[in-house]
């Protein structure tokens, strides 16, 4: 198994990414996990031959479970799928390290005020429902509550509720609970 799948997978289960069995039931079993596994190998993929057999099997897998991430994403180590179903990213996207997205989840580009697409940093937890479009930086360390509307840059250390948005500052990171496994601990 590549790197950075071995860190994706450390994401979910810890030091036991390294037992065979845990891997294959990730593979075969685990909706997210597989997207992100057939994900990594398209972008991974070195000849044409290859890149066009994880591209197909990356399209099945995006038609049977409703993730729609384009292998033209940056995603940084350790990116886990919370919950899966209707995750849609805009191709520009890039995504930090220890990043978790929940299901229905949109993160795509805008024309208006903030023109372009987000840039999210690391230690970002973004749940269900949320949306966040534009040429906006999220930066470490930030809680994105369910259904939250983001159009704008968010500090460090926050969390964001509500549609509109509204930041929440904290002195202390808000996502140390959510965010388990992180990949700086990977060994």
């Amino acid at each position: 198994m590549i790197r950075p799948l071995k860190e994706d997978l450390y994401r979910y289960e810890g030091l036991k990414c390294h037992c065979l069995l845990t891997q294959l039931r990730y593979i075969l079993f685990v909706p997210g996990f597989q997207y992100i596994y057939f994900l990594r190998h398209a972008q991974e993929a070195r000849n044409c031959i290859s890149r066009f057999l994880w591209n197909v099997l990356l399209k099945l897998c995006s038609f049977k479970f409703g993730i729609q991430i384009p292998t033209g994403v940056r995603l940084g180590k350790g990116f886990r799928i919370s919950h899966w179903g209707a995750i849609v990213m805009n191709p520009a996207v890039v995504l930090g390290n220890n990043c978790n997205i929940a299901q229905n989840v949109l993160i795509g580009n805008s024309l208006g005020h903030k023109k372009g697409v987000p840039k999210v940093g690391n230690n970002v937890c973004i749940n269900a429902n949320a949306v966040i479009v534009g040429g906006v930086y999220i930066v470490d360390n930030v809680l994105i509550a369910p259904g939250a509307f983001i159009n704008f840059d968010v500090p460090p250390n926050s969390i964001v509720i509500g549609n509109p948005g509204k930041i929440i500052p904290r002195e202390f990171s808000p996502t140390d609970k959510y965010i388990v496994y992180k990949v700086e601990d990977y060994q």
